[in-house]
């Protein structure tokens, strides 16, 4: 009978303490994946937040590439009567392209355009005129006379 008592006993308490054991790793599963689906969640905020910012990026380069379509050669849709032209003394008729200096002389009142929206031009940016060179309009830094664009055939 102490044997069976013994016995029974011993089941009990190896019962009891299995029973301690699976709940406690039942909890500590519970947590690992309460810490997972957390973890998975911050990794779907941060993804979201990555395609955000590559959304965000790719409409500043169209944005950019929109500032550039000033085009760098363009031919006019329509051809305007300014007056007759008169270039610099000393100077010969060429085509001016992008990325050439225009010399101080073509930078002087007499070929600056200041009435560009007369002849259907967009306003210049900050810091740019428009000059008369022969039949064409080129877009140049104020300061420097480097050519951001040819608008040819703007004039007869």
């Amino acid at each position: 009978m102490k044997k069976l008592l013994t016995v029974t006993l011993a089941a009990v308490l190896a019962s009891s303490s299995m029973g301690i054991a699976t709940a406690a790793t039942a909890q500590s599963r519970e947590y690992r994946q309460d810490r997972h689906d957390r973890r998975d969640d911050r990794q779907e905020r941060r993804e979201d937040r990555r395609e955000d910012r590559a959304d965000r990026r790719e409409d500043r380069r169209e944005y950019r590439q929109h500032q550039r379509e000033y085009a760098r050669w363009q031919r006019a849709e329509r051809r305007y009567n300014a007056g007759r032209y008169q270039r610099p003394s000393g100077y010969v008729s060429r085509q001016w392209a992008y990325g050439q200096r225009l010399p101080a002389s073509y930078r002087t009142r007499a070929y600056v355009v200041h009435d560009y929206s007369r002849y259907g031009l967009r306003a210049p940016p900050r810091g740019y005129q428009y000059t008369r060179v022969n039949n064409d309009v080129v877009l140049t830094a104020v300061a420097t006379g480097l050519i951001t664009a040819v608008i040819a055939g703007l004039f007869n």
